[in-house]
This record gives C-alpha cells, structure tokens and sequence, in this order.
C-alpha cells in the first residue's frame, strides 16, 4: 500500500478536448470536498470536474455529468490497480468541441490520471497496530529496550501489580516482538493484540 507525497499534475489532450490530470493526498472525505471546492473556483470554464477518492472508510466517485462509469470509475480503477490510499483523483475537462464516446472517455479518464501517476512520488504505508505488554516493574527496562529496537511507540504506562504498556508497532515487527519478549523474559510477559 502507498500514499502520495505530495499532490501531482498532469495534462493531456484527445480531440481538441483538455484533460487535466490531478492526484493529492488527504485523509478524509471532508478534505476532499474542500479541495474540490478549490479546483471548480480555479477552473470556472471547466465542462466538467469529475473525481475518485480512495480513503480508508471514505471512498467515492462522481462522474459530474459524464455518462455514468464513463470518468469515474476509470480514474478508480487506476487509483485501486497503483495500490494507493488516502489519496483524491481530479479529472478537469475543457471540451474540445468532438464528441469522445463512452470508450473514449473511459480511456482518456483513465490515461490522464495514469499520466499524472507518472509525476507522482509514492511511499510506502506501513500498518501499525496496537500491542497491551503486561509485564513485572523490573522487566520494564528491558521490554522498552527491545521495543525500541523495533522503532514500537510507548503510548502509555499504568502502574498497579505489574506495568500495564500501550505500544503502536508497525504489524510487521509483531511476530519479532512476541518472539523476542517472550525468549528475554522466560515467559514472564503477557501480550495483547
């Protein structure tokens, strides 16, 4: 899974109409709809401003005035195939006066947010998940020792009959964690995930 660095640009033209080609990176449906606000202010003489949005428990699609699935779902469909997440697909079309059909649109929906993928920089997403290490005050030293070697974020520490520790570790290093605890402690830790 990626995001985007930084938002992206691109422009292509198919039958004297122009495609302008728009990716940013946002994390809410809210975001999206003031960026959209934004781009229909800076281009008034746009014929349509169709967008794609991939967000976790977010995600939309609006063909503004397309046939339907001609211009969103295509931009979707590329933003679900380049793995992305959190990221908002702009497609901002100046008629050219030639009618394009429903294939037409579809592909050039889809190459002007491909084309605009190309001058995009990606990184990487790492899920993280939340670990609850329960563990006696005189192994907590050691688990924060190990934790840290793991690059895992102490959240928070209560103490009652043992240190109870909130942990965000990247899922990636939880097998390693469990493992390495369990063998340095001989047992003596409880994990939950």
């Amino acid at each position: 899974m990626h995001q985007l660095a930084a938002p992206a640009f691109a422009e292509i033209e198919i039958k004297k109409s122009r495609f302008l080609g728009q990716l940013y990176p946002l994390h809410s449906r809210a975001e999206a709809r003031e960026q959209l606000v934004l781009i229909r202010a800076a281009h008034p003489n746009a014929v349509h401003v169709c967008w794609a949005l991939v967000c976790t428990g977010e995600s939309g699609l609006d063909d503004d005035g397309e046939p339907s699935g001609t211009a969103a779902k295509p931009m979707y469909n590329v933003l679900v195939h380049k793995d992305v997440t959190n990221v908002l697909a702009v497609v901002v079309r100046y008629w050219g006066g030639v009618k394009l059909g429903a294939g037409g649109l579809t592909r050039a929906y889809g190459q002007a947010i491909s084309e605009t993928f190309k001058k995009a920089e990606l990184i990487a997403v790492e899920s993280m998940t939340q670990l609850t290490i329960q563990v006696a005050f005189s192994n907590e030293s050691q688990v924060r020792r190990i934790l840290e070697k793991y690059q895992a974020l102490v959240n928070e520490v209560s103490y009652a009959d043992n240190a109870v520790m909130q942990v965000s570790v990247k899922e990636k290093y939880l097998d390693l964690i469990n493992a390495e605890l369990t063998e340095t402690l001989k047992g003596q830790v409880r994990l939950k995930v």
